[in-house]
């Protein structure tokens, strides 16, 4: 078989929770928790998944989690999640329906490998930088594990005749689900061959599809492909490592919420000088209540308890220029480095972020509370301005998108050790 053989998508043999164990083995994103709270969110739960993606909660305070130690008790707390019956794998390569029901929002979309080729080429899009560290971390983990667990968040057009079966399939029972913090997770398996073909089919047709988060699990996915070709001299061209876990959904069912911008003083100005500064470059207009933006290009500001509206003076970067039209970068040329004089933020401790899942009311509490001088809301970044950008080959500036509801970890997982 050539190397191009494996399709755009393509099912795959999952390992996931018999569904009566749904509910003691979902857990959140590896990385949206950190150890501490892993640690009480397992509480004294033995089938957490929290067990194989923060396994330093298994050792005593203080562990480092990226010791070799660590990696290998996530392999063993895996072993031991299948050989107890808590984790399941299906005999056949299927694909899973999934759907997310957060309050009014409901999203429906596809377990699925997605191609390292295609990443590799870029018909799985990137808008991202990613760092070394946290790649080598993940190659890591699924070297240890030999499974790929933490799944990436990939964004698509809409696709008539997968969203038709996906109705279907979906109209009956779930096969199993849980809610975590609030929000329902249902997994559906798709082990019928005609619309398992359907859909590899119709993904081939796509001229490209989006990652929205996950930029690291998709890297250290390619380099572990990598090695492993390396070191495989009968490869066939379609092992399982030449696909990665992601779950997709088409865009115009995905949220992306505001992501927020705190700053811990005003560059050596007081409060009037600032204000002054930023109206060379802004109208700034003091509001009655909260200035949540209520569109593009548009800011609010937060500063000695009062609401401001910023709205820029001069013109918008043209389209031609995706990056520069971005809200975040719009707001960091022309207030975060030019006046406050952070030019990265990446890196400087004087600027944190909020995502807008914790409301203004977070926003309102860091600055009032003395850590912080001064609060930017912005309007969220849009599907359509995150698709340009990958389309230019280009990369978003750091914290520009805030998905919600997260994917869970747990409840579909992609094993290598299958072929």
């Amino acid at each position: 078989m050539s190397e191009s053989s494996v399709p755009l998508f393509r099912p795959f043999p999952g390992l996931r929770p018999a569904p009566e164990r749904a509910r003691e083995v979902i857990a959140p994103p590896y990385d949206v928790v950190d150890t501490e709270e892993a640690r009480a969110m397992a509480g004294d739960n033995p089938w957490t998944f929290l067990h194989i993606s923060k396994p330093e909660i298994d050792f005593p305070e203080g562990k480092d989690p990226y010791s070799d130690e660590c990696y290998a008790k996530a392999a063993e707390s895996l072993r031991r999640m299948e050989e107890e019956g808590v984790l399941v794998r299906d005999s056949k390569p299927c694909y899973y329906a999934y759907r997310i029901t957060m309050g009014d929002h409901v999203q429906t979309g596809l377990v699925v490998g997605g191609s390292v080729e295609a990443y590799d080429n870029n018909r799985i899009r990137k808008h991202e930088v990613t760092r070394p560290d946290k790649e080598d971390d993940r190659v890591r983990q699924i070297d240890a594990v030999d499974a790929q667990t933490g799944p990436a968040l990939i964004a698509h057009h809409g696709i008539p005749e997968v969203a038709d079966i996906l109705k279907n399939v979906t109209a009956e029972p779930a096969h199993y689900g849980a809610t975590l913090e609030g929000v329902h997770h249902e997994v559906w398996v798709i082990d019928n061959d005609d619309a398992i073909r359907a859909i590899t089919d119709a993904f081939e047709r796509q001229p490209a599809v989006y990652i929205a988060d996950g930029h690291h699990r998709s890297a250290a996915a390619s380099r572990v492909a990598a090695k492993r070709r390396a070191n495989d001299p009968d490869r066939r061209g379609d092992e399982l490592y030449e696909s990665f876990l992601a779950v997709a959904f088409p865009v115009d069912e995905m949220m992306i919420l505001d992501y927020n911008r705190v700053v811990a003083d005003l560059n050596g100005m007081d409060a009037e000088a600032f204000k002054a500064k930023l109206g060379e470059q802004f109208k700034v207009e003091a509001t009655s209540g909260r200035a949540r933006p209520t569109e593009a290009h548009t800011f609010g500001m937060y500063l000695q308890g009062q609401w401001y509206r910023l709205t820029p003076k001069e013109a918008l970067p043209p389209e031609s220029d995706p990056v520069r039209r971005l809200d975040v970068q719009l707001l960091a040329d022309r207030v975060i480095e030019p006046v406050l004089g952070i030019d990265d933020p990446r890196r400087d401790k004087r600027i944190d972020f909020v995502g807008g899942v914790r409301g203004m009311e977070e926003l309102e509490k860091r600055v009032d509370s003395g850590e912080m001088a001064v609060a930017f809301a912005l309007y969220p970044t849009q599907m359509t301005e995150l698709m340009a950008v990958a389309d230019a080959e280009d990369v978003m500036p750091p914290k520009s998108t805030w998905f919600e509801p997260k994917l869970a970890d747990g409840l579909v997982s992609y094993p290598l050790d299958q072929d």
